[in-house]
């Protein structure tokens, strides 16, 4: 648009951002609020892609003494330029180093970038060999040129103190993107070599540092496996959870609004709402900014920010998950709510338990402040993440495959039969990622993410209770003209018992009366469906009623 603020896709960099004429929301009161607080070193975990880095980027440039008057024309016009701590602008040598994309598949690759990354971080501080004794400029140039026997974990808190020497001044530490090369080291098969590094990596420079004057550390977990922060009892913690700093990662409504009306796009905000708004950080109620910018961008209304998140330990968790999970993403697939106990400040274990502890501090889910107990209401907060879920339960443990498509067709008109063969058909190709020995629960997940391409047209009900007892899956049409589907599953012994347990799980449904309810909302056209699965082979018995 002519004369309007480009927007800055994909660019984290403060000054680049300010300089280049791009549309920025002013998170400036960050910087007053941390200097407020007076922390030693601050802990923020968000979602990838909620604004970690450029905050982290604008706290560089706003502390940082080289250049330190030319930044300070960055912060003009800006809620900081009208603080009584301009003052501290430029008064400190600030070390900003960045983990955001190290993700190696082998501790020997990771330990490779890691020395890169360090080598150059010395790189940029090289005119400090200048004032250094013949011991310390051994140890430096060791870092510096990369060799073998050069002191990598303590290097961090080395170079504080060659700074403090300098300059004569305390240092700022600002770590972005801590954990991603931890969590990826785990997903690989790296985690002890990887923890032993960064444990006493981030330990020392963070720690009873005589060169430090604070620390700041981003990313979206708190790690506590072999205790990574052990040592940090100087450490605050500021999760999605915590009131402090909760407008200052995302978007919230009232920028929300300002920033489509610029755009001339305020006509969309209602839907803008139901794809991209939903999160719940602290008290605020917050917006996925990525999104925001893509679609202002695009100006249209899709999913932009689960394609560059990253899913491998996600889908890792869901692997190893069991029956009980699944009904609970069944019920998160209905827009439901569910409840699960997630400790504010509990740090991340790897355990499969951990899971939803995953999805809420990973952005896939939201905690509500209803509370059960101990117990959070999680929801998908929007059409965004919702989307993602389906499609990825669909890709992860059915494959992606157009025979959906006929199965589902052919059930909706009627075509029981044929869609009795296309089941078949998909079970024998694709149920391997189960184990189809154990129940018919895991015949269940594979229908429900069949029937997930059904959209919004029905209404997924799992073991609810009509009638006398509770039916395996409900397919409701909210369309009330429409059919309704009763599925009741058997899982037999061998294979003789097939047609007889389908038979079984049909007259289950009749004898107990699972359509009841349904006929008192309406619905009068009714499919009910017995199959009985015996490896990857199965038997139907229906009636249309």
């Amino acid at each position: 648009m002519k004369n309007k603020k480009r927007l800055p896709i994909g660019i984290s960099d403060f000054k680049k951002m300010r300089e280049g004429n791009y549309y920025y929301i002013d998170k400036s009161d960050l910087i007053e609020e941390i200097l407020n607080d007076g922390v030693e070193v601050s802990l923020f975990t968000r979602p990838r892609r909620f604004g970690k880095t450029l905050n982290m980027s604008m706290i560089k440039y706003f502390f940082n003494l080289e250049n330190g008057n030319e930044n300070r024309k960055l912060f003009d016009g800006l809620n900081i330029s009208k603080s009584e701590y301009m003052n501290e602008q430029g008064q400190y040598p600030v070390i900003y180093v960045s983990f955001r994309n190290m993700e190696e598949e082998s501790w020997e690759d990771c330990y490779f970038e890691i020395r890169i990354l360090i080598s150059k971080l010395y790189n940029e501080f090289q005119f400090l060999r200048e004032n250094l004794n013949q011991s310390e400029l051994a140890d430096f140039d060791d870092i510096w040129l990369k060799r073998e026997n050069a002191d990598w974990r303590g290097s961090l808190k080395a170079l504080t103190g060659y700074l403090y020497k300098y300059y004569g001044k305390k240092v700022v530490v600002l770590i972005d993107e801590y954990d991603t090369p931890i969590i990826q080291s785990y997903s690989e098969g790296y985690y002890k070599k990887a923890i032993s590094f960064f444990k006493k990596f981030y330990g020392d420079a963070m720690k009873d540092n005589e060169y430090l004057q604070f620390g700041v550390m981003t990313g979206i977990l708190r790690i506590a496996k072999e205790g990574i922060f052990s040592g940090l009892n100087n450490l605050r913690v500021n999760n999605i959870f915590s009131e402090r700093y909760s407008e200052y990662y995302g978007l919230t409504e009232n920028e929300i609004v300002e920033a489509v009306k610029y755009y001339g796009l305020e006509y969309e905000i209602d839907d803008v709402r139901d794809w991209y708004d939903g999160y719940q950080f602290g008290n605020s109620e917050i917006y996925n900014p990525w999104s925001i910018i893509n679609f202002l961008d695009e100006k249209k209304l899709k999913a932009y920010w689960v394609g560059v998140s990253g899913n491998k330990l996600i889908d890792e968790m869901l692997d190893n998950g069991n029956s009980e999970l699944y009904d609970d993403l069944e019920k998160l697939f209905n827009e439901e709510k569910i409840y699960k106990h997630i400790n504010d400040y509990s740090e991340f274990t790897f355990n499969v338990s951990d899971i939803w502890q995953l999805f809420v501090y990973s952005g896939y889910l939201t905690a509500g402040g209803e509370k059960k107990g101990n117990e959070y209401s999680l929801r998908i907060p929007n059409k965004e993440i919702l989307d993602f879920f389906k499609n990825r339960f669909i890709d992860r443990f059915i494959g992606k495959s157009e025979k959906f498509v006929n199965i589902v067709r052919n059930l909706k008109n009627g075509k029981i039969e044929e869609f009795a063969k296309g089941l078949q058909d998909e079970i024998l190709s694709s149920l391997s990622y189960f184990d189809v020995e154990k129940d018919e629960k895991y015949y269940k997940i594979f229908l429900i993410g069949i029937f997930i391409i059904l959209g919004n047209d029905y209404i997924r009900l799992s073991e609810r209770e009509t009638g006398y007892g509770r039916a395996d899956l409900v397919l409701e049409p909210k369309n009330k003209g429409e059919t309704a589907y009763i599925f009741e599953f058997k899982v037999v012994k061998n294979e003789e018992e097939l047609e007889s347990y389908a038979k079984t799980g049909f007259k289950q449904i009749k004898d107990k009366k699972y359509d009841v309810e349904m006929r008192t909302r309406g619905v009068n056209k009714i499919t009910q469906i017995g199959l009985a699965f015996y490896k990857k082979k199965l038997q139907m018995k229906y009636e249309i009623i």
